[in-house]
């Protein structure tokens, strides 16, 4: 598990960053694998999501997850009413104190969020697909819409590293065509590879956004024995891969 210095100064609320261990999964899944997406034991995951739970001192049915698609939607949940309740969005936020906001990756970036003068929490999914459609303004200025005066602190959990993320030209050109500025997030590789800095670029947008920004910063390809990674997996031709959590509760 891993925290935020920062954030742990904020009594009014809880985080967690889990890593994979102590959980109940086998296999590629091993341990704490939170991904209902996957095609791991289903009472397997439902034993991580209970441990997750009772780590972050969550009643029963307060652990909010989303049903993540690289999208940049928000949904502000104002109470929980199904366990493990799933929702359609990359990110969630929520003035309910007792409730947890959960966030699954395996290389995308997860974002906290707290806006300590409102008390409000959220939790963002940061795929680049996401990140480069405006899921993390979209979170912000939702946040700033329940109140415009505001104090908004951000924490960049582990992702995937600028020196393990190696993509295409395909993949350059589509952040270069949404801006010649976005060339700075890319290093050359090779005639036909580049590396691509995601935490950066995540940073930048939250940073453009006037959020105070902390990070835990952990390569999720290059830590395998702390957390899971889509890319490894691929590297290492394993059929499906688990997925770490994130969680921020207000207290």
């Amino acid at each position: 598990m891993f925290y935020s210095k920062k954030f742990k100064k904020f009594k009014e609320i809880n985080h967690i960053f889990f890593s994979k261990k102590n959980g109940f999964s086998k296999g590629v899944y091993k341990s704490l694998n939170c991904g209902q997406g996957s095609k791991d034991n289903k009472k397997n995951i439902f034993k991580n999501l209970k441990y997750v739970s009772d780590k972050m001192l969550l009643k029963k049915n307060n652990l909010i997850l989303m049903n993540q698609t690289h999208s940049n939607k928000v949904i502000e949940v104002k109470k929980g009413t199904l366990r493990f309740k799933k929702i359609n969005s990359d990110a969630i936020i929520t003035k309910t104190k007792g409730l947890g906001l959960g966030v699954v990756t395996a290389d995308c970036v997860p974002v906290i969020v707290y806006d300590a003068k409102n008390k409000i929490i959220g939790c963002i999914h940061a795929g680049w697909k996401g990140a480069l459609s405006g899921i993390i303004k979209n979170t912000i200025s939702k946040i700033k819409k329940i109140n415009s005066k505001n104090k908004i602190y951000a924490v960049i959990g582990p992702c995937i590293g600028k020196n393990s993320y190696e993509v295409d030209i395909k993949f350059y050109n589509k952040f270069v065509s949404r801006s010649k500025e976005n060339k700075k997030y890319f290093l050359k590789k090779n005639s036909a590879k580049k590396l691509f800095n995601l935490r950066r670029f995540v940073s930048d947008k939250l940073t453009e956004l006037k959020v105070k920004i902390y990070h835990v910063n952990y390569d999720t390809f290059k830590e395998k024995h702390n957390f899971f990674s889509y890319r490894r997996s691929c590297k290492l031709k394993q059929k499906d891969y688990g997925r770490c959590i994130s969680v921020i509760s207000l207290i």
